[in-house]
């Protein structure tokens, strides 16, 4: 596997006393085709706010999905075999638990209530990040949301038609909802990434007392995700975009594929 995770040089970390975060107002609700870049743009001009270069913008992953038509018609899907069989085990619609194996490259655990799997992109998610909550009215009937083809590549579209409208060039994070082995509850976590580093290692880097750092990678984008996420709830808020201001780091652009851990060095696989 390629190596992602790039060292960051003394000259590029500068640390910051104060991190600014907006949920950006009004944000209208998100069909599949709509352009959203646009819509932040309006967005921000509510707000009294002019996009910077060095401002990071977070996209909640259901109006990324929702944009680009990654929504699914239950209706529509019929079950495999394995789907039935599966759903008899975790106690789920049969036809949500086929999506989920369409999106999944293995089955890692099961039982009643639960479902994690390893997503086609290399996540290790429950029900491959498919969701039912915000997705659509339920009198119009029963609809799942993917996660987005790529999600990655849609971060950078997003931020090359941000820099159309506004002349900026911020860094995209795309953010999703995970729960996380021995800790009960869900943050957000990066899922896409464009223009911002995704990871920073600091190994070889002296700490206060000059002792070089042999392990830290820091999860950068991630942290800021999970932030943000405080802000985008995970009810009926209806803040899907967070403005991030105030970053004062300087280091190399990475996707969102550098914080996947490489399978070699997965102890638990």
């Amino acid at each position: 596997m390629r190596r992602l995770v790039e060292r960051v040089p003394t000259s590029g970390l500068r640390t910051t006393a104060e991190l600014r975060l907006v949920a950006l107002p009004d944000f209208p609700r998100v069909m599949r085709g709509d352009d959203l870049a646009g819509f932040t743009a309006a967005a921000l001009t509510r707000a009294g706010l002019a996009l910077r270069s060095d401002d990071v913008l977070v996209f909640a992953q259901k109006v990324i999905s929702k944009a680009e038509g990654r929504q699914i018609d239950l209706a529509d899907v019929v079950p495999s075999a394995r789907a039935l069989d599966l759903a008899q085990t975790v106690q789920k619609d049969p036809r949500l638990v086929e999506l989920v194996l369409r999106e999944s490259r293995r089955v890692v655990r099961s039982a009643k209530d639960i479902l994690i799997v390893e997503h086609r992109l290399g996540l290790t998610m429950a029900n491959a990040g498919i969701d039912q909550s915000n997705v659509a009215d339920p009198a119009g009937g029963e609809f799942a949301l993917l996660l987005p083809e790529d999600p990655d590549a849609s971060a950078a579209r997003l931020r090359d038609r941000l820099c159309v409208l506004t002349g900026c060039e911020p860094g995209v994070l795309i953010s999703d909802s995970f729960g996380r082995p021995w800790r009960v509850g869900t943050v957000g976590v990066a899922i896409g990434c464009a223009g911002f580093p995704a990871t920073l290692d600091l190994r070889g880097q002296a700490d206060l007392f000059g002792r070089p750092l042999r392990v830290t990678v820091v999860g950068h984008a991630d942290e800021i995700a999970s932030a943000a996420s405080v802000l985008m709830g995970q009810a009926s808020e209806g803040c899907p975009v967070i403005l991030v201001r105030g970053l004062a780091l300087r280091a190399p652009h990475q996707p969102a594929a550098a914080l996947l851990r490489p399978q070699q060095q997965d102890l638990f696989r």
